[in-house]
């Protein structure tokens, strides 16, 4: 059943070279997306992220949760994470996102931004475990934020909007030659949840 799912065809890729980027804008109608958003606050198992750089234990604000078909090992920024078991709403946005990318994922790394202060830097999703190449399916709900993707070589900068329950992929050589990441805003006062569904498929326990 596809009620208040919304699908645009978009068959334009947004990078210039080296990559594939699609944006499907918003596909699900504003009052559907709004009841996506309240019920992932309300059942995802959130957690402050945590990561070690240069020696130091870091704790962020920001929130996440690791979902997948099976107990998978996530390992990323010197830290490890285990798949929790798929709940209802998130088989059921799997689902869709699977049959509007043409894509099969078995695993979601979900992220809560409480408001434009919280940002991601600049990085590629190039972790052992994740499949070749792999499609990764970026989803939105709640405040809309820029989003950028920079060349790892010529440094050329491409920038959007990702608005609420817009869908976007990455795929084919991208997360070997662009970098990207969530800028600060000081104007979004409000909070962002990013589902990035993904494929594990080189597993180590």
């Amino acid at each position: 059943m596809t009620t208040g799912l919304l699908f645009h065809n978009n068959n334009s890729n947004l990078l210039p070279r080296d990559g594939e980027v699609y944006y499907y804008g918003p596909i699900f109608d504003t009052n559907t997306a709004q009841g996506y958003y309240h019920t992932l606050l309300e059942e995802v198992e959130w957690k402050n992220d945590e990561a070690y750089m240069f020696g130091k234990h870091i704790v962020t604000k920001r929130k996440i949760a690791w979902y997948g078909d099976q107990k998978y090992l996530y390992r990323y920024s010197n830290t490890s994470k285990i798949a929790l078991p798929w709940s209802d709403t998130l088989l059921e946005l799997k689902k869709k996102v699977e049959m509007i990318s043409g894509q099969s994922y078995n695993s979601c790394l979900l992220n809560l931004y409480h408001n434009g202060q919280e940002t991601m830097g600049w990085h590629s999703d190039g972790e052992e475990a994740l499949k070749k190449d792999g499609a990764i399916a970026s989803l939105s709900f709640g405040a809309e934020r820029k989003f950028s993707f920079k060349h790892k070589t010529t440094k050329e900068v491409i920038s959007l909007i990702l608005q609420r329950g817009g869908l976007l992929i990455m795929q084919g050589s991208t997360q070997r030659h662009w970098l990207h990441r969530l800028p600060p805003s000081k104007k979004v006062l409000t909070a962002r949840i990013n589902l990035t569904f993904r494929t594990i498929e080189n597993q180590q326990y």
